[in-house]
């Protein structure tokens, strides 16, 4: 597909294999296996310390692995990085920019970097300009711009080339909903245009609304991958959650439905069911019939925070800050 320019996107994927890093004692990634399919978006999705940001910044060539390959388009990372870092680019956690320029000068200094063509780099520019609603405080200075805006013109910086691969590290943390939502739309509209999307996240949201495919890191290796749907399957089934107002119902309910899981703390049982409609109604007669009052009844479908907590347990559990390399300040947008 072809940008507002007439530049050409052509999809490239992205090859991880084997891929190790350790800190001294600290073994940050295990093995790291994950295909990126060209032309859509997958997300890496998993609690601090699980190796998100070292996986993004050793497959954007910002530092070398242990052992293990990166291809993108088929070119190795290591043996032909400088054609790798011609078709990418990379927004990092930190937003990158210059608060002395103002928002123009900031993407005229990148399109330099990036050997455009001045007339060029001017119209590509001011179509980024106009495409991330930062027309209007072009030629203020960024340090007068707000967060959200701030964001916007990383990534636009990042898009000045035209990158048939981007690698988004956590790009929405620290945004009120509304700066989330317009780069989720961003981010989609990207994806449509024909470019790859490697995302890094902790907003299970965020993974859910904007992935093609979900990969769970944890403790340095990939425990899970598919789509959404695919990976909420694995958790179970739909429920039906049944609250009951007093302990004595609560454990007559428990001696009447034995399968049923118990969650002491609300007075609940859940009844993993791929027939909620049969389901509840058979329940709620049999306890009916038994003189066992309800005082609340739901049905509760999985989600990713279920994924997400089955596979990585307790999520606030502590972990080993996901170190990098003094190297990822190297800019290879």
């Amino acid at each position: 597909m072809a940008d507002a320019l007439g530049s050409e996107v052509v999809p490239a994927d992205i090859e991880i294999r084997g891929l190790t890093k350790s800190y001294g004692t600290h073994r940050v990634l295990d093995g790291i296996d994950l295909h990126v399919q060209a032309g859509g978006v997958t997300a890496l999705l998993g609690p601090n310390g699980s190796g998100k940001t070292t996986t993004v910044s050793i497959a954007s060539t910002l530092f070398p692995a242990d052992s293990g390959s990166v291809t993108i388009g088929g070119f190795d990372t290591v043996m032909q990085t400088r054609a790798v870092r011609s078709m990418i680019g990379v927004t990092g956690q930190s937003v990158a920019i210059d608060e002395l320029f103002s928002g123009r000068e900031n993407l005229a200094l990148m399109a330099g970097l990036r050997h455009l063509e001045r007339r060029h780099g001017r119209a590509r520019a001011d179509e980024l300009l106009e495409q991330f609603d930062l027309t209007d405080a072009a030629d203020r200075l960024v340090s007068t711009y707000s967060g959200g805006m701030r964001r916007r013109l990383d990534l636009a910086m990042t898009l000045i080339s035209t990158p048939r691969v981007i690698f988004l590290d956590e790009p929405t943390t620290g945004l009120d909903p509304r700066s989330r939502r317009v780069l989720w739309d961003m981010i989609s509209r990207l994806a449509a245009e024909g470019v790859t999307v490697l995302l890094t996240t902790q907003y299970l949201e965020e993974a859910d609304q904007l992935a093609d495919r979900i990969a769970v890191l944890d403790r340095g290796t990939i425990v899970a991958e598919g789509t959404a749907a695919e990976l909420k399957k694995r958790v179970h089934d739909s429920e039906v959650r049944l609250t009951f107002a007093d302990t004595e119902s609560f454990d007559a309910a428990r001696d009447l439905l034995p399968n049923a899981r118990p969650v002491t703390e609300f007075r609940r049982l859940d009844l993993a069911t791929d027939d909620t409609a049969t389901t509840m109604r058979t329940v709620l007669n049999r306890l009916d019939a038994a003189g066992v009052a309800v005082t609340d009844v739901g049905v509760h479908t999985p989600t990713l925070d279920d994924v997400f907590f089955a596979l990585t347990g307790d999520a606030a559990r502590s972990a080993p800050a996901d170190r990098t390399d003094p190297t990822e300040g190297e800019d290879t947008r």
